[in-house]
């Protein structure tokens, strides 16, 4: 690749900027996870090629809710990136996939595995043409043969992971977690591992394949609970809010309804004592140490309660959060983004130009010298792709004074760049 070869990316400020300004990313994942991963290489300055089938990402569809008719799952991993749609079973659409696979920096998939390897677009035949590209797949449960064949859908996961033994009442049934957790883990896991293979580049030159699946992140993300049978032999089991290890860390009931009170080590647990005014409770010998707690927990909770139901749970809050015993209330989604923005957080971000602009969750990231940019609203299916076209049936440089027609050049050679 030349110095003066083109990359997608208008000029003015939809230039990608950003720590990994110069990366291409040839996304051919949906759904969530690969998404995920990409959108967070967007926002940092890599510039994302989303190719999509004729029918457009899943997530396209699911909806309710929607914003402008658009579904906002599909909105909330998508922004920052261009769209293509290529049919890889139509010859013209299957050799520009190839091109952009040859030119790519990052290759991403999350079919099942071995699925791309008819189209000349797996991890061998694309890095024989490309050999620094860092090919990236998420898969559901790995590429052994048992694991390859089975769908790699979150909620599958959570229930084949033990996740949903460990979520709800006790007495109740196993529930799943609130959002697609392991969806998201196995992307930032994916993030990671790219963002580790860039530097052995940079070290080496060469390119490698990075491995990621659904299963793996849970067991690596369920942490303490998959420790406790890998190391200590005990199967956990659904305690509904309660912790294991710590107490208190669960919701107390107050006047009014609930407060989360997190005293996760013995100071902690002073303070507690002494703001709900019974400081003896942290001389009991019963409930001094932490193990002595959560040992004798049905004892100590009807006390720490008898206190805090004597008050509304946000004085509680205000004042134990004065006192540094970590607490909170129990937030609805809207009082959750609220809060983020009353601590200055600025969770909400406008995405695009004028009255085409889409409201997003900031990416959760900050630094000093290079902040993640915002540059793209997430695209219509398509909507980028006769530029796209046109720039991969192109010769792989240009005369520098040659038009842009759309499209910027990559700002330095492979080497230079890494």
């Amino acid at each position: 690749m030349t110095a003066n070869q083109q990359r997608p990316g208008d000029e003015g400020p939809e230039r990608a900027s950003g720590p990994l300004a110069g990366l291409l990313v040839a996304d051919f994942s949906r759904i969530l996870a690969g998404p995920y991963a990409t959108m967070l290489l967007a926002d940092l300055g890599a510039e994302v090629i989303k190719v999509e089938g004729p029918g457009g990402d899943d997530t396209r569809t699911w909806q309710p809710p929607v914003r402008d008719g658009i579904s906002t799952y599909y909105l909330g991993v998508n922004r920052n990136k261009r769209s293509v749609a290529l049919d890889l079973r139509d010859a013209g659409d299957l050799a520009a996939a190839q091109e952009l696979a040859r030119r790519a920096d990052i290759f991403i998939e999350n079919f099942k595995p071995g699925g791309l390897a008819r189209f000349g677009l797996d991890y061998q035949t694309v890095s024989a043409a490309n050999p620094a590209v860092i090919y990236a797949s998420i898969s559901g449960f790995g590429s052994a043969p048992a694991g390859a064949p089975l769908p790699g859908y979150d909620l599958i996961v959570q229930a084949i992971s033990g996740l949903m033994s460990l979520t709800g009442d006790p007495a109740g049934e196993p529930f799943r977690a609130g959002v697609a957790v392991f969806d998201v883990m196995a992307g930032l896991h994916a993030t990671i591992g790219i963002l580790a293979a860039v530097n052995h580049r940079h070290e080496t030159g060469r390119g490698q394949h990075v491995e990621v699946s659904l299963l793996a992140s849970a067991m690596s993300g369920m942490v303490n609970q998959t420790s406790a049978y890998v190391a200590g032999g005990v199967v956990p089991f659904r305690m509904g809010n309660s912790h294991p290890s710590l107490f208190p860390y669960e919701p107390l009931p107050c006047a009014d309804g609930e407060l989360i009170i997190t005293a996760g080590n013995d100071t902690q647990f002073r303070k507690l004592a002494q703001i709900l005014g019974v400081p003896q409770l942290a001389d009991d010998s019963r409930f001094s140490r932490n193990e002595d707690r959560t040992a004798n927990r049905d004892q100590l909770r009807p006390l720490l309660v008898e206190r805090l139901r004597t008050r509304a749970k946000l004085d509680w809050f205000r004042e134990l959060i004065a006192a540094g015993v970590p607490c909170g209330p129990i937030n609805t989604i809207d009082q959750g983004v609220a809060f983020a923005a009353e601590v200055g957080l600025e969770p909400v971000v406008s995405v695009g130009p004028g009255d085409v602009a889409v409201p997003s969750v900031r990416n959760p990231i900050t630094f000093s010298e290079t902040p993640a940019g915002y540059r793209l609203p997430p695209p219509a299916l398509d909507q980028h792709g006769e530029a796209i076209r046109r720039w991969l049936s192109e010769p792989d440089s240009r005369p520098p004074d040659e038009p842009d027609r759309g499209l910027t050049p990559r700002r330095t050679t492979r080497d230079q760049r890494l």
